[in-house]
């Protein structure tokens, strides 16, 4: 390579040069649940335009006013079609038809999958692995006109919704196909005080992200804690 070579080329872009995003609809499906309900509070608090939607407009209605800061609610068809942004915190169960119930209204939408598919029993929590490899698989095969996306997975829902705490202390892992896409995810969880987004690699490394949230539920039950990740050295 020549010197004029090398002069040329354009430096390394900076890997926390995040969008502005401050400006975009965020739209929340599950938004009633304790999940999406923290998640909506937060960045409706940090000044996001927040929608939140449930199978039942009213109900949407009745969490937004209950959360303040601006939010609405609407059904999910709804606050899909009306969000840039749309994060999918509806319960495992409901997750496969939810979505493909809103193919449509989803198009050409950044979806952010959040859901972690997890089963029960006497021992406690333990991961589900789903025929696509991962929930946020799936979201992507049932969504082929929507951009997908994966973050907010180990977030406690019960800081999440506590008014008292200023910062939420926690990296968010974001996983994507498209570097905008990813970064525009990171910028979104760095508009919650505390949290950081950390690309952490394509959706077929989902699974294991998702999963790990089974881990949480043993540390936070031994510990009686509301854990979450922090990434070293990054």
């Amino acid at each position: 390579m020549t010197s004029s070579d090398s002069a040329q080329k354009a430096p390394a872009k900076d890997p926390w040069d995040l969008p502005d995003v401050s400006g975009l609809v965020v739209g929340v499906l599950g938004g009633t649940g304790p999940q999406g309900k923290g998640l909506a509070y937060r960045l409706a608090r940090a000044g996001q335009k927040v929608i939140i939607g449930s199978r039942a407009a009213d109900r949407a209605q009745a969490a937004a006013a209950e959360l303040g800061h601006g939010v609405e609610g609407a059904d999910n068809a709804e606050t899909a079609r009306r969000s840039d942004i749309v994060i999918v915190a509806v319960p495992w169960e409901g997750h496969g038809k939810t979505l493909e119930s809103l193919r449509a209204d989803l198009a050409g939408k950044l979806v952010v999958d959040c859901v972690n598919p997890l089963g029960f029993d006497k021992k406690g929590a333990y991961a589900l692995k789903p025929e696509e490899g991962s929930a946020a698989e799936q979201a992507a095969a049932l969504l082929p006109d929507s951009r997908v996306t994966a973050a907010f997975h180990h977030l406690s829902a019960v800081l999440l919704q506590d008014p008292a705490i200023e910062e939420i202390d926690t990296d968010v892992m974001v996983l994507g196909e498209e570097r905008a896409d990813v970064e525009i995810v990171q910028a979104l969880a760095g508009r919650i005080a505390g949290m950081r987004g950390v690309f952490a690699g394509r959706l077929r490394n989902a699974h294991q992200v998702e999963a790990l949230v089974a881990n949480l539920i043993s540390v936070n039950r031994r510990y009686k804690a509301h854990a979450g990740l922090r990434v070293t050295d990054v």
